[in-house]
């Protein structure tokens, strides 16, 4: 069966185990990149038809350096997906970003090391504008879905990717925190670069879980806390989703549009094998 997707959304697997979402199907998918962290679950809600992928696998299965992340944005894209929300949980690096609260960013560091962060490779290469790696139109608009709940929500903020699977040294937090980064976590990069790429818009809903390990009046970040938060903001996460996916409706956008003067190599110099791999991303500009 075909799809129409309105919002693909990527988290954990207890996002789309509501009441308000009807699931139609669930999808397995094969990439040139090898296997997404799991099948697709597609539902239904307000007369709007919803992709979501668990990141970590069902069960929190994969680290966040071994997650499939071209295999995952290849995925959506294939399904047709133009907009994604991502979920995730993040430490605080400022006192007024208290556990509990959302963040909605805007802007992000990349301090990963060992990960694949492009489609682009040797025999295609390609370099999209990642000024604005947050969409501001799909994230003003997810912003609203959140203050819509009630809850406390931050706009504006930068976020920076470390490595994991550990978590920060003291000195590390202090440090990110002397560049003005506001929270810290393990998986929007190169998530958000990829989407990019594939010109899909993202935004993010982050869970503010602790307070890293830089706060001297709070206990260290431990994976106990994380679950707690985690837990008591579900629902608020899923009725954020909810509130989204009501008021989200067609449009266009500058993400929509990344490749159209990124590609460099000229298309009588491009490997034959990479042209077909990424035909999905660069056929309409050939």
């Amino acid at each position: 069966m075909t799809y129409t997707i309105d919002l693909g959304v990527i988290g954990g697997t207890g996002v789309y185990q509501m009441g308000e979402i009807s699931i139609k199907d669930e999808l397995d998918i094969d990439t040139p990149f090898g296997k997404p962290s799991s099948s697709i679950i597609i539902g239904e809600a307000v007369g709007k038809t919803i992709a979501f992928l668990a990141r970590h696998g069902v069960g929190h299965r994969i680290s966040p350096s071994e997650i499939n992340n071209r295999a995952n944005i290849y995925a959506f894209k294939k399904l047709g997906v133009k907009s994604i929300i991502a979920i995730s949980a993040c430490g605080s690096l400022r006192e007024d970003f208290a556990p509990g609260d959302f963040v909605i960013p805007e802007q992000l560091v990349d301090f990963t090391k060992d990960r694949v962060r492009t489609f682009f490779q040797t025999g295609l290469v390609a370099h999209v504008s990642t000024a604005d790696p947050f969409c501001p139109h799909l994230s003003n608009l997810l912003y609203k879905a959140v203050v819509e709940t009630g809850s406390t929500v931050h706009k504006g903020a930068s976020l920076i990717t470390i490595e994991g699977p550990r978590f920060s040294t003291k000195a590390e937090s202090n440090l990110f925190r002397s560049w003005g980064m506001s929270i810290i976590g393990m998986t929007t990069s190169p998530e958000i670069f990829l989407a990019r790429e594939a010109e899909m818009c993202y935004a993010a809903i982050a869970h503010v879980t602790d307070y890293d390990v830089w706060h001297v009046h709070e206990e260290s970040v431990t994976v106990d806390m994380i679950m707690r938060v985690l837990q008591k903001n579900g629902q608020v996460a899923r009725d954020s989703i909810l509130n989204l996916i009501k008021n989200i409706d067609p449009y266009d956008c500058d993400c929509h549009h990344a490749l159209a003067s990124a590609l460099t190599t000229s298309s009588s110099f491009m490997d034959q094998k990479e042209k077909e791999k990424l035909s999905i991303f660069i056929s309409k500009y050939l």
